[in-house]
């Protein structure tokens, strides 16, 4: 795992990209073994990411800088951000949130699949309206793994 920033905030996390077998055993560990030479950068961040993965409720209010994106990509982003840990939405909600109607769902989900940070812009949160778990650019299994993750330890 990976973080990047700049001065104005979080540019870019990096998800593992081993198997994604290996990454879902393993992934708390993988990070763990990265972030430990410099838990002070970012503000605590990569502490609070691993105490995600370890399955304890956090919050992400950390700045963010999304220059170089669309303004509709901030958006959807910015909505995304404020589903509330262990809760879905679907794209159309998000859709509707940007007054578009359900007509976007489409460009909403292509937004979603550049997102630069997971996890603190939780687009594993977003699923189809039927309940199906939708596309997820880091793969299926990892959506699945975070959700599972925060079903099981809401407060």
């Amino acid at each position: 795992m990976g973080i990047t920033g700049s001065s104005k905030g979080l540019r870019k996390i990096i998800l593992p990209r081993n198997s994604q077998t290996e990454v879902l055993s393993q992934g708390k560990d993988n990070f763990r073994r990265i972030t430990d030479n410099n838990l002070l950068a970012f503000e605590g961040l990569p502490m609070r990411l691993i105490r995600y993965l370890n399955g304890e409720q956090m919050s992400f209010p950390d700045n963010v800088d999304l220059q170089g994106t669309t303004n509709f990509q901030q958006r959807v982003w910015l909505i995304t951000r404020t589903i509330p840990y262990g809760k879905t939405v679907s794209y159309s909600w998000i859709s509707e949130q940007l007054d578009y109607k359900k007509k976007a769902s489409r460009a909403v989900g292509q937004a979603l699949g550049r997102n630069p940070l997971p996890i603190i812009i939780p687009w594993h949160r977003v699923v189809s309206a039927d309940g199906c778990l939708g596309g997820f650019s880091e793969g299926l299994e990892i959506k699945m793994f975070l959700l599972n993750l925060e079903s099981k330890n809401k407060l």
